[in-house]
């Protein structure tokens, strides 16, 4: 079950026929109110969500999402009319899993949705373990030589990306577009930072994630 949050009537009618069409079950609520009571009852296996909403805006909702054990993981797409680099930035670090902006195709959204629950089906019972570290995707569990280790929403993509592929070599421009979602646009401070502040949290396990000068990082075989 898709659930989409829209308070445009029209965008709202046309991607629930769109999906249901395409033999997705979705339902779509034009207030957060209505949402939380649809929540409450049954969690989708996935939220469209926009961000600009009466009573609630959508940045809003998706920390609720975030904050709930049912809902912690569940798959967000975020649709919004705002386009500019630092709202990217907002939404996805605040948890949102991918971004789509209006005015949008309908077969660019069908193939985020499929893209997004394909990965999400992936990592399911997936363990990552490298040296002192181990990691759940699926439970948002990370252990660095066996402590419990609290990362950011997108810490911890950035994190499992580089386990799936030990020995590769990520450039910036490859994290920016895989891990937050848009296309690079000269801006690489992001991924620095965020580098630093995962090895910190990972302590001495956090060695692992080694810099390649010049280009990106990696996981050491």
């Amino acid at each position: 079950m898709i659930y989409l949050l829209e308070d445009d009537d029209s965008i709202r009618d046309l991607v629930i026929y769109t999906l249901t069409a395409q033999g997705m079950e979705a339902r779509g609520f034009p207030t957060p109110g209505a949402f939380w009571k649809a929540v409450a009852q049954e969690v989708p296996t996935l939220v469209l969500l926009d961000i600009m909403l009466p009573e609630e805006d959508g940045l809003s909702v998706l920390k609720k999402l975030r904050a709930g054990a049912e809902t912690a993981r569940l798959p967000v797409i975020l649709l919004t009319a705002k386009s500019t680099e630092y709202d990217k930035v907002l939404g996805l670090d605040g948890g949102a899993d991918d971004y789509v902006s209006k005015p949008f195709g309908m077969m660019e959204l069908l193939s985020r949705i499929r893209a997004l629950l394909r990965r999400t089906a992936e990592s399911r019972d997936e363990v990552l373990e490298h040296g002192g570290l181990r990691v759940v995707p699926d439970k948002h569990v990370v252990e660095a030589d066996g402590q419990p280790v609290a990362l950011t929403q997108k810490e911890f993509e950035l994190l499992c990306l580089l386990l799936r592929s030990p020995g590769k070599v990520f450039s910036r421009e490859q994290l920016i577009e895989q891990v937050w979602g848009y296309a690079f646009t000269g801006e690489t401070r992001t991924v620095d930072v965020h580098v630093r502040t995962l090895r910190q949290k990972l302590g001495a396990a956090g060695e692992c994630v080694e810099t390649v000068r010049g280009y990106g990082y990696k996981i050491g075989e």
